[in-house]
């Protein structure tokens, strides 16, 4: 898809020698296809995962682990002889 859209790009350059409003079509389409043909997600896929953009499935994969901590800590906290007699049964099985 990107290489169609760069060669239709690079023919409205071309015939913009004889008229410039094809130049503005290009620039149009160049500007559209890099707004919402690269996947029309809501992050910009530029530079991936090196730029520190997590995906919003894992963010969400560690907001509920991280929540999952937090409520078990504090099980373990408010209940501390309910937690270790857990810990006993799991090592027992």
């Amino acid at each position: 898809m990107g290489t169609i859209v760069m060669a239709g790009a690079a023919v409205l350059v071309v015939l913009g020698f004889g008229n410039s409003v094809y130049w503005l079509a290009a620039a149009a389409v160049l500007f559209l296809y890099m707004q919402y043909g690269r996947g029309a997600s809501s992050t910009p896929s530029r530079g991936g995962s090196s730029s520190g953009v997590m995906p919003s499935d894992y963010r969400a994969y560690r907001e509920r682990r991280d929540k999952q901590a937090k409520w078990e800590r504090r099980y373990r906290r408010e209940r501390p002889f309910e937690s270790r007699r857990q810990e006993r049964e799991k090592k027992g099985k």
